[in-house]
């Protein structure tokens, strides 16, 4: 899964899509203009794979979480952040924002939201979760994004659950350097996890690691590379049989201590099956030609390949088709609609927060 800077399809891109089969695209505000634009940019990306001879549409995802963690502002609907869903203890309302979330995106041709966040918020010196997470209360989080992964997918939008196995308990970001997380089991089992058992029950199509050691599951590696985190606690013993989407491997937690290649190979054989690479092209590259070249001398199993391929290929054909391009007029007419701003505003006044949006 990649990234690319620009509001038209980059060169770049291009290349990676005909020349490696890159099948899934990750988008930022950097590539939004206004929903005009973001379904015409859509309509040439997937123009780009079939260009390129895909038999199946790319895979298009965004962080649209509300709050501060939004790509599409307005004239977007602007979502409150989840701590303010939180507060309402409602899981209609989280419901009926993953529909709003949902009939946003789809108009612009966006099939996968890169939310809900289901950490759980116990750390007052937490540098990155905060109020994108729906409060401190396993239980709270895990009925609310449960809720609101219905609502993203009954309407129409494959949801991710993150960041796996937990980032709510760190006092370090990240998007900056490696946190650690020291629990023991029982406690990882009655906070961490409690919220992604829901989301995968209710049939969450994704899930995204986190780039944080739990010495209690992995002494070594983070989730995202770590084996004994996703394929034996995340497949194993939840059960989940959806698509696992690394975080950005940009990110340092990652790329401060390996290569692109080499952490790409890592995720891979650990159980990711969509590696996310979103800015660096040059680690782009690097990390699809370590892939196929782990592949190729069979340090990467070629029957967990295979595995992957399905999951990614299964998701596709579930929220993606039968496919059709974005209509430019739809998505203005599904930006900021009354119905998704009536709810917005419910949340906020039911959260006892004041309504910031247009």
């Amino acid at each position: 899964m990649v990234g690319f800077r620009g509001h038209a399809v980059s060169a770049d891109l291009k290349a990676l899509v005909h020349e490696y089969g890159v099948g899934s695209v990750i988008l930022f505000a950097r590539n939004v203009e206004g929903p005009e634009q973001l379904a015409e940019l859509v309509r040439e990306v997937q123009c780009v794979a079939r260009e390129a001879g895909h038999d199946s549409p790319l895979l298009l995802a965004v962080d649209q979480e509300g709050g501060r963690v939004a790509r599409l502002r307005p004239p977007w609907t602007h979502w409150p952040a989840l701590r303010e869903v939180g507060r309402t203890g409602s899981e209609d309302l989280a419901r009926r924002m993953g529909e709003g979330l949902a009939l946003e995106l789809r108009a612009c041709g966006i099939l996968c939201d890169l939310a809900p966040v289901v950490d759980v918020d116990t750390n007052p010196r937490n540098p990155v979760i905060q109020d994108r997470s729906f409060g401190d209360d396993p239980d709270l989080v895990g009925r609310l994004g449960a809720a609101m992964a219905r609502g993203l997918q009954d309407a129409g939008v494959a949801a991710c659950a993150k960041h796996f196995p937990g980032h709510g308990d760190t006092d370090v970001d990240s998007h900056e350097d490696l946190p650690a997380v020291d629990h023991g089991r029982s406690r990882l089992e009655d906070v961490e996890l409690r919220p992604f058992r829901a989301a995968v029950q209710a049939g969450v199509a994704a899930v995204m690691t986190a780039h944080v050691v739990c010495r209690e599951l992995d002494e070594r590696l983070p989730a995202t590379l770590s084996r004994a985190v996703l394929r034996g606690v995340l497949r194993g013993e939840l059960g989940f049989d959806g698509v696992v989407i690394s975080d950005d491997m940009d990110m340092k937690a990652i790329s401060r201590y390996w290569r692109p290649g080499a952490a790409a190979v890592l995720a891979a054989g650990a159980g990711c099956d969509l590696i996310a690479i979103c800015a660096d092209t040059d680690a782009q590259v690097e990390a699809v030609e370590a892939v196929i070249r782990a592949l190729e001398s069979s340090e990467l199993p070629r029957k967990e390949a295979e595995d992957s391929e399905r999951r990614v290929r299964l998701m596709k054909e579930r929220w993606l088709l039968p496919y059709r391009d974005p209509d430019p007029g739809a998505a203005r007419a599904a930006a900021g609609a009354v119905e998704g701003v009536a709810v917005a505003r419910e949340i906020a006044d039911r959260a006892g927060a004041a309504w910031v949006g247009s």
